[in-house]
C-alpha cells in the first residue's frame, strides 16, 4: 500500500511540476490549481506512504519519480532539449529508484 501512496504521490508531484510551468507562463485559475493542488495532494500522499515505508526510502523515490517525471513531461510537451546527456542522467535517476526500491 506504500509503494501505490508514493507512485501516486510522485505522479502528483509532476501534476504540480506541469502546473508550476503554466502559473509561471500565466496566472490563471486552472494553473492555480494545477500548481497548488498537484504539490498539496503529493506531499499529502507522501505523508501518508510514512506509515507503511521508510521516510528516507520513501523520500528518495518520491523525489526520483517526481523529479524524472517532470523532467520527461518538459521534454515531450515543453520542448526541453533531449540530448544524450539528460536521458542517461534520466535512466541513472531511475535505476537508483528501482534500486532503493528493491532492497527496500
Amino acid at each position: 500500500m506504500g509503494w501505490l501512496f508514493v507512485m501516486a504521490a510522485a505522479s502528483f508531484e509532476v501534476t504540480g511540476a506541469v502546473g508550476l510551468h503554466l502559473y509561471s507562463q500565466q496566472k490563471n485559475i486552472l494553473s492555480t490549481a494545477l500548481y497548488l493542488g498537484g504539490f498539496g495532494l503529493s506531499f499529502l500522499l507522501l505523508y501518508q506512504s510514512f506509515d507503511y515505508l521508510q521516510l528516507s526510502v520513501a523520500y528518495a523515490v518520491w523525489i526520483g519519480l517526481g523529479t524524472a517525471g517532470a523532467v520527461l513531461v518538459n521534454m515531450i510537451f515543453f520542448g526541453e532539449s533531449k540530448n544524450r546527456q539528460r536521458v542517461l542522467s534520466l535512466m541513472v535517476i531511475l535505476a537508483g529508484v528501482i534500486g532503493l526500491k528493491l532492497v527496500s
